[in-house]
């Protein structure tokens, strides 16, 4: 009887111990098959960096190929550029031999054709020198002869900048465009209110769709003319009052460098005088000497262009007064400015007999200065400050 319990007690017991070690059985094979993965993915990562290490190899071993070939393609670059430019200068020499023994050999019909090529010239200068006083009212007769006084109107302390009136209008309001690049006018009703400390809260903004680049703008009949900024040379015509453009356009040959060597950050320079609108700018063709072109302002179109003798070495701003360019020079770390070369488009004054002209008192430099032709003054904006200068003229010789 006993033996018989002690069997049904031993067959759960067993029962018992066969299940665990069936389970210790499957446990052994996961961890068998996880550690056969973990190996698996080890050997991935390390083939992964081993390629990552092969690919930075070869990239650097074609880097140094790449800029080993950019060396010798710059080489060879500068090996056919003097190939070339002694090519040219061969072809030059040839061409100048060429010349020479073509007039030698037919010096009379060359002294002929020269006599009436000349005589075309002239008869070409002249018609083109009567069109132009035609064009122009020849009968402004006035130049500059001294600069008599200076009134010190406002001190706004900013370096860069431009102010003016409008002498195409009868109302007596200001306009300032502080700085070389910016997007607002600032109006005010007169030059009292101008005047006062806390102008600026008199003044009523005007704000353009472009900003300007340099000071070289200019108001004149309600219009204000400049230079867009981020353009090469585009002219704006903004209409004041009401608030858009009105035209623009592109003025060759222009924008390319600075118009004054001491102004570097105006390109074009805007001005009106008896004339109407003009601007001074120079090219690099003209090996910086001065250009002026005329433009209508009602039609923005150009009706002629001027090379000046005058060079925008030393320069630091020019003024129209009845057809002629009168150039600003000064030092690089400022001093007194004074007019040394005058341009007169007719003709009319023998500027080489011209007395250098020097501005009173002031020891500095200008930014602009603008010919206002109704009252006869010049606005000027001289190390932050804001001034009026008062002219003397005579008739033109």
């Amino acid at each position: 009887m006993i033996a018989l319990q002690f069997q049904f007690l031993l067959v759960p017991f067993l029962t018992s111990a066969m299940g665990a070690a069936q389970y210790l059985m499957q446990d052994a094979a996961l961890m068998n098959y996880l550690d056969r993965r973990f190996l698996s993915l080890e050997k991935r990562l390390e083939k992964c960096n081993q390629d990552i290490l092969d690919y930075v190899e070869e990239f650097r071993d074609f880097s140094k190929m790449a800029l080993s070939r950019l060396a010798g393609l710059n080489t060879h670059k500068a090996e056919v550029k003097n190939e070339v430019e002694n090519l040219l200068a061969r072809i030059e020499q040839a061409q100048r031999d060429i010349d020479y023994f073509g007039s030698v050999r037919d010096s009379n019909t060359c002294i002929g054709v020269h006599e009436d090529l000349v005589k075309q010239q002239l008869s070409e200068a002249a018609e083109e020198k009567k069109k132009l006083k035609s064009m122009l009212n020849a009968s402004c007769d006035q130049m500059l002869a001294g600069i008599k006084s200076l009134k010190i109107v406002k001190k706004t302390e900013d370096k860069h900048g431009s102010w003016m009136k409008d002498p195409g209008k009868k109302h007596t309001k200001i306009y300032l465009l502080n700085g070389s690049v910016n997007n607002v006018i600032l109006e005010f009703a007169n030059i009292m209110t101008f005047m006062e400390s806390n102008h600026t809260l008199k003044a009523h903004r005007i704000p353009l769709p472009f900003p300007w680049e340099g000071t070289g703008h200019i108001i004149y009949q309600g219009f204000l003319f400049y230079h867009r900024y981020g353009s090469l040379n585009e002219i704006i015509k903004f209409n004041i009052q009401r608030r858009n453009i009105t035209d623009q356009m592109l003025l060759p040959g222009a924008g390319r460098i600075p118009v004054y060597q001491l102004s570097p950050s105006t390109k074009i320079d805007l001005a009106i005088d008896e004339q109407g609108l003009w601007a001074i700018h120079a090219e690099p063709e003209t090996e910086g000497n001065i250009v002026i072109t005329k433009i209508n302002h009602k039609t923005m179109a150009v009706e002629h262009t001027w090379d000046t003798s005058c060079n925008s070495k030393g320069a630091e701003a020019a003024f129209m007064i009845c057809n002629t360019l009168y150039v600003v020079y000064n030092f690089p770390s400022g001093g007194t400015s004074r007019i040394r070369c005058v341009y007169d488009i007719l003709e009319t004054v023998n500027t080489h007999e011209i007395p250098v002209l020097h501005f009173p008192k002031l020891q500095g430099s200008h930014c602009t200065i603008h010919y206002n032709p109704k009252e006869k003054q010049l606005f000027a904006w001289h190390d932050g400050s804001q001034i009026i200068y008062k002219l003397h003229t005579r008739q033109k010789v």
